[in-house]
């Protein structure tokens, strides 16, 4: 699994940016329901559609209000964790001396008896006939 940053992760920002949304679209909804409902109380105008219905949509909004804000503990704890695992130092590497020439490689005996066998032809008795030859007769 390759390591990246937790802040370069598409899905810790997709939790991020979800909750956040999850968080203003819940407090709108509870909000505006809350103020139609106070409003419509106070000037005795209300009917049971805004009392009852509203009631509904302020318990919707809370419970978006609510997932978006397990949602950031989430990822604040996701983080957190993220900086207690520690990370592994980076390998040093000395740098390449572009000065120096290169050795030619070194070919001990048994590579070149081997290369030999496999390169030298094999000795066989028996007459090759050419590829036409079968088919002249």
């Amino acid at each position: 699994m390759k390591k990246t940053s937790l802040f370069r992760s598409i899905p810790y920002l997709l939790l991020v940016l979800l909750s956040l949304a999850g968080i203003g679209v819940g407090g709108w909804l509870s909000t505006r329901q809350i103020g139609a409902m106070t409003s419509a109380l106070l000037d005795g105008t209300a009917t049971g559609v805004e009392v009852y219905a509203g009631q509904s949509w302020v318990m919707l909004g809370a419970v978006v209000l609510g997932a978006g804000v397990i949602g950031l503990l989430l990822a604040l704890a996701l983080a957190a964790a993220k900086a207690l695992i520690p990370q592994p130092k980076p390998e040093t590497v000395e740098p390449i001396d572009w000065t120096a020439q290169p050795e030619a490689p070194v070919a001990d005996a048994k590579g070149i008896e081997d290369a030999e066998e496999i390169t030298a032809p094999a000795e066989d008795d028996s007459p090759v006939e050419p590829v036409g030859a079968a088919s002249a007769r």
